[in-house]
């Protein structure tokens, strides 16, 4: 599970990555509304665990701005705040769920795992799409305009989480962390190895590439032909 922490008090937001990571999650953290909102955007997260009261740009309206981007991660929204009416702000601003400080950690871990599991069991479809690609998470399939696909295990989950991730710049150490499951090494190769048996297998023989390197950044799927 990957979670995002945008909490400004160092000390909470330290207690709360810990925690989180000792319960195997991989976690990134902010300090401020504007550097939560772009790490939002950027990556792809399970949940995320955001204060109300931030610098640079509040917590209520830094969920705001990441519904008007259509960016649906489930939000679990801390504060000392208790009153009726500020939860309310908070649920109506498109947070999931609202805690109020101060709290136990037990507490906050099931939380974010009750949205990950809600946003999961309504979310995840049971076919992706890119263009012509069609991926059927049921039949672990593969096809192309119709034409079958042969992929390792592996190869299918790079795929997928390429396709989940469609018009996002993946980095090579997310796709590390996520389709391996395990710490970046800068001196290997094997996302570089898969990804070019990838594209063998789902570009080649056809008009348009969907699989795309982005110089220094990653990789993306881009199904605009």
């Amino acid at each position: 599970m990957h979670v995002l922490v945008v909490e400004d008090d160092e000390k909470i937001a330290s207690f709360i990555a810990r925690g989180l990571r000792q319960e195997g999650c991989a976690v990134d953290t902010a300090d401020n509304g504007i550097d939560g909102f772009h790490r939002a955007m950027e990556e792809h997260y399970d949940a995320a665990i955001v204060d109300v009261m931030l610098p640079r740009l509040g917590g209520l309206d830094l969920i705001r701005d990441l519904r008007k981007e259509d960016n649906l991660v489930p939000v679990l929204i801390l504060s000392a705040r208790s009153s009726v009416d500020d939860r309310i702000s908070g649920l109506r601003a498109g947070g999931d769920d609202y805690l109020v400080k101060p709290f136990s950690f037990a507490e906050l871990i099931a939380r974010v795992q009750a949205l990950v599991r809600r946003a999961r069991s309504v979310a995840d479809p049971v076919t992706l799409a890119a263009g012509d690609l069609q991926l059927d998470l049921a039949r672990r399939t593969v096809s192309r305009a119709g034409v079958p696909i042969e992929l390792q295990p592996r190869e299918f989950a790079l795929l997928e989480f390429l396709v989940r991730n469609r018009g996002r710049v993946i980095s090579k150490t997310l796709i590390m962390d996520r389709v391996w499951g395990y710490d970046f090494d800068p001196s290997t190769n094997v996302v570089e190895s898969r990804m070019s048996r990838l594209r063998d297998k789902v570009d080649r023989g056809f008009p348009h590439a969907l699989i795309k390197t982005v110089r220094g950044a990653g990789y993306t799927i881009d199904d605009k032909a």
